[in-house]
């Protein structure tokens, strides 16, 4: 075996630990909430604690790995969603429940580790990500007022906002019934979403993609 042969294969692995890693800490973040111990990360994940600490040296580091981690999975759910569905309002609805459980850890997240998740959302990829994500959700919104399925008092600063707040998690609430709760919310949503002639008017000026990221546009 080569020295470069065997520089090629470490870095594979550890991109395979950090991986394992990052996949444990979601899964263990959305079963057990934010005090499972890092150990616990790490037995998950089939690895030391020692390789889990040189990968994320402290619990910020893993939060954020995290999160950024979903950031991606919601983009790509998005952009499935909008390249594969026949129609706009097959990929929105595609996306609200592909991309529930994500929305979910990603909201739970955010009210457990506040100061993580401020630093986050200053971060450069994340915000590129986020800025992707509006614009993908709004070529869908849009597409689907065009198409008559959508009612035309909404915009997509509208959508997204119902769609984090239908994620919110409530907190005491049992985790079947979380699940439940937002599968049964999302059609109510998705529902409300619907063009028909007797909706009433929304009130105000509907909310914009640069209402919710003005340094994207």
């Amino acid at each position: 075996m080569t020295d470069s042969t065997s520089g090629r294969e470490l870095r594979a692995d550890a991109r395979f630990n950090r991986e394992q890693i990052i996949e444990a800490a979601r899964a263990l973040f959305a079963e057990r909430g934010p005090d499972v111990p890092t150990e616990e990360v790490a037995r998950r994940a089939g690895v030391g604690t020692g390789t889990l600490y040189r990968r994320f040296p402290d619990r910020q580091a893993l939060i954020s790995a995290v999160a950024s981690d979903g950031f991606h999975r919601v983009v790509a759910i998005a952009r499935t969603a909008e390249d594969e569905e026949p129609d706009a309002w097959g990929a929105l609805t595609r996306f609200v429940h592909q991309a529930g459980a994500e929305l979910r850890l990603a909201t739970w997240l955010s009210v457990w580790f506040a100061s993580a998740w401020a630093e986050l959302q200053e971060d450069p990829e994340n915000r590129r990500l986020r800025q992707i994500l509006l614009k993908i959700l709004d070529r869908i919104v849009r597409r689907a007022q065009s198409d008559g399925d959508m009612r035309p008092d909404v915009d997509t600063g509208d959508v997204a906002l119902l769609i984090a707040l239908l994620f919110r998690p409530i907190p005491g609430l049992r985790t079947d019934l979380t699940r439940r709760s937002a599968d049964r919310a999302s059609a109510l949503m998705l529902d409300s979403l619907r063009a028909r002639d007797d909706a009433r008017q929304l009130p105000g000026q509907g909310i914009t993609a640069a209402d919710l990221d003005p340094g994207g546009h």
